[in-house]
């Protein structure tokens, strides 16, 4: 076994809650939820990959070598999360939405889940060539998705054929496999989310082509130069991603809160303002 191999297994091996009905963030709590170095310390946020593998535009965020294995900086790693906070509750706050995509095995559920917490869209499949380039057509099939969905629960399919019916429903369903994360993405968001720089580079391309902000978990192995708010991470032990993808959503989750402040001072403000 490598010394790479070692340390992400041993980054692993911090307790990970049990699911609940697959929401890996259930018990999670994010009021107290502060970007704290032991924290990430205990998760393995800083173990990279070997000496070997590394990437040299990679080298401001690295501490040091461990037994061949690089060590990532945690306090680069603490402001350039906080950075990414601030970033994300703002275009939140005004209404925009982040889309999160995580396609690595070991991130996939993680990153449904914590999107599904606070209510952004997701990728966890294959990333679909043309979802921000031909954002047209993209949202083409997704109003598809969606109309078909309805048509379902009203119960309009059965004045068809059992087996046209099983048709609709197997397109709908591999419909909903494909690209159910973003259905509700009516138009491109305010950001991406990405926790694998290399597995999904493609998203990342279209982000660019795009002018959408790339933000991304950035392993020892990367290259950065295409993310606007990069945080230095390990990118592979279940344990760091967990802790990474939460400080995300919660940054997430108070930008909402800021935007349903505002919303309900500008509520009041028109209710005074009638009233007089």
């Amino acid at each position: 076994m490598t010394e790479e191999k070692k340390v992400v297994e041993t980054a692993a091996e911090v307790p990970v809650s049990k699911k609940v009905s697959e929401d890996y963030f259930a018990d999670f709590d994010f009021e107290g939820l502060k970007a704290d170095m032991n924290a990430m310390l205990k998760a393995g946020v800083h173990f990279g990959h070997q000496k070997s593998r590394r990437n040299p535009k990679m080298a401001e965020y690295i501490f040091g070598t461990r037994n061949g294995v690089n060590i990532l900086d945690l306090q680069k790693t603490v402001a350039c999360l906080e950075d990414a906070s601030k970033f994300i509750e703002k275009i939140v706050s005004e209404g925009q939405e982040v889309l999160f995509v995580g396609t690595k095995k070991q991130a996939k559920r993680l990153v449904e889940s914590s999107a599904r917490k606070c209510g952004m869209p997701f990728v966890i499949d294959r990333w679909l060539g043309g979802t921000f380039t031909n954002f047209t057509v993209m949202s083409g099939r997704t109003r598809f998705l969606r109309d078909g969905e309805e048509k379902m629960k009203r119960g309009e399919f059965a004045k068809y054929t059992k087996f046209e019916q099983m048709k609709m429903a197997e397109e709908l369903e591999r419909l909903e496999r494909r690209m159910g994360g973003i259905k509700n993405m009516t138009k491109l968001p305010g950001a991406i989310f990405v926790t694998g720089v290399i597995e999904d580079d493609l998203a990342i391309k279209e982000a660019v082509k795009r002018n959408i902000p790339i933000i991304a978990l950035i392993d020892t192995n990367v290259d950065p130069s295409h993310v606007d708010y990069p945080i230095p991470a390990n990118e592979d032990a279940v344990s760091s991603l967990r802790l990474m993808i939460a400080y995300v959503t919660k940054a997430v989750l108070s930008g909402k809160e800021k935007a349903r402040a505002i919303s309900n001072s500008a509520a009041a403000a028109a209710v005074k303002t009638e009233a007089k």
